[in-house]
């Protein structure tokens, strides 16, 4: 199997990752026209993770997210399901294997995001990009999230969203499901797991009823804001303070 199927079954998508990692972060850059880097900035600007604060990065792939979040002193766990995608990120930083010590200021730690291997109130801030959607139960995502988080922490989620745009949504769906499957068959060596891509930001609820899903799992304060006109949208929260 190159690819996994919508019902998101956790070895299918591991698998899938597991293949498509060499060239992973290459291809987001290249599908994305760039906008990867500018989505990445955003998300850390609404981390804003301080000296001594530790930020959990969930879904991290390869780890190019967790970089942006020790620039102002913090510390970073890349955490991912994927061995492919954080050995890859290891070795990008020079290291071998999968470290939890650390490589370059940030430890990389094997995690399912439905049980996920942390103590209860371990982190200041829990943020995952890109991957939420990938998994079988957000709402038991979201809660396990909560749990790992201390008090008064923050949520940052960045995902793929709906464009609020009725003309330009027209014209993204159309990229979406025939454009981008034709780029990543010419490019990527798993074109198969850029039609669950696809279908998978297809089949994303919109803001609101994202946002509504958070509140249920238990997270206060819940807000968002698009990004790139709604391609993206950046869903913020906190855990209540007792």
């Amino acid at each position: 199997m190159t690819r996994a199927s919508l019902d998101k079954q956790p070895h299918e998508v591991a698998s899938m990752f597991d293949r498509t990692a060499r060239r992973y972060d290459l291809m987001n850059d290249l599908l994305s026209l760039g906008q990867d880097r500018f989505w990445r900035k955003a998300t850390a600007d609404a981390i804003d993770a301080g000296p001594g604060e530790l930020v959990l990065d969930l879904g991290a792939g390869t780890g190019t997210s967790t970089d942006a979040f020790t620039t102002l002193g913090a510390r970073a766990i890349a955490s991912d399901f994927s061995l492919g995608m954080l050995r890859t990120g290891v070795e990008k930083r020079g290291g071998s294997g999968i470290s939890g010590g650390g490589v370059r200021g940030v430890s990389f730690i094997a995690g399912d995001a439905l049980k996920l291997p942390f103590a209860d109130e371990s982190f200041d801030a829990v943020t995952i990009s890109f991957a939420i959607r990938n998994v079988n139960d957000t709402e038991q995502a979201l809660r396990e999230m909560l749990r790992v988080a201390r008090p008064g922490a923050r949520l940052v989620v960045c995902e793929f969203s709906r464009p609020t745009n009725g003309a330009f949504e027209r014209v993204y769906t159309e990229y979406l499901m025939r454009m981008l499957p034709v780029v990543a068959g010419a490019v990527s060596s798993n074109p198969d797991s850029y039609e669950y891509l696809a279908e998978s930001i297809r089949s994303w609820p919109a803001q609101a009823e994202f946002a509504r899903v958070i509140q249920r799992a238990g997270w206060k304060k819940v807000a968002w804001r698009n990004l790139s006109l709604g391609i993206v949208a950046l869903h913020r929260a906190y855990k209540p303070e007792s």
